[in-house]
């Protein structure tokens, strides 16, 4: 480890309110496909941010603690409440945060070693019967795993979100595809076009 380590930043409120910003002042459709890539440039944005912790913490240019330290941060800022004046776009915000929850947690049990023996594919389907069942907690849990298996370079076949019920599950699995496009190209997201 160097110096360097103590000023590395990862993310900044500052970038997740240019975000915001952005979004505030756009007119905002979730099917017209602009509006439809600001969200999700929003969202990989934040888990590009969180890939970047990893690779740090893989490259050992942090340790565990400041790993998670940098992840819970970027977990607070991404995850705080949002005002809007138009509840359209709180809504949509919430999705967005909703789907980045389980990224956040998997980085968390990455970081700590809790990479869980089995198939990302199988933790899903594990996932979507929790939920059927109303057991959130277990629904997400089975989501993290499916994320440390993702971080562990596993790959997410984007065809299990199509055969999801829509749901919190579904939101989840959503996010776990912007960990991986994120793993696979961790470059920055452009805030302006």
């Amino acid at each position: 480890m160097t110096d360097d380590d103590a000023v590395e930043t990862f993310y900044t409120d500052e970038r997740w309110q240019n975000w915001l910003d952005r979004l505030a002042e756009e007119e905002i459709d979730p099917e017209n496909e602009d509006s439809a890539r600001l969200l999700l440039n929003l969202q990989d944005d934040a888990a590009i941010a969180v890939v970047k912790v990893l690779a740090a913490f893989d490259e050992d240019r942090i340790d565990e603690d400041r790993a998670v330290e940098e992840v819970r941060d970027i977990r607070d800022i991404v995850l705080a409440d949002v005002e809007f004046d138009d509840e359209d776009k709180v809504m949509l915000i919430d999705g967005v945060q909703t789907s980045l929850v389980p990224v956040f947690y998997a980085a968390e049990e990455y970081l700590v070693g809790r990479v869980d023996d089995g198939d990302v594919s199988e933790f899903v389907r594990a996932a979507a019967e929790a939920e059927e069942g109303d057991d959130l907690d277990a629904a997400l849990g089975y989501v993290v795993q499916a994320g440390t298996r993702v971080i562990d370079g596993e790959t997410l076949d984007i065809e299990l979100v199509e055969d999801l019920e829509y749901g919190l599950v579904s939101e989840w699995v959503n996010g776990l595809d912007s960990l991986q496009s994120a793993i696979e190209d961790p470059e920055v997201v452009e805030e302006e076009d």
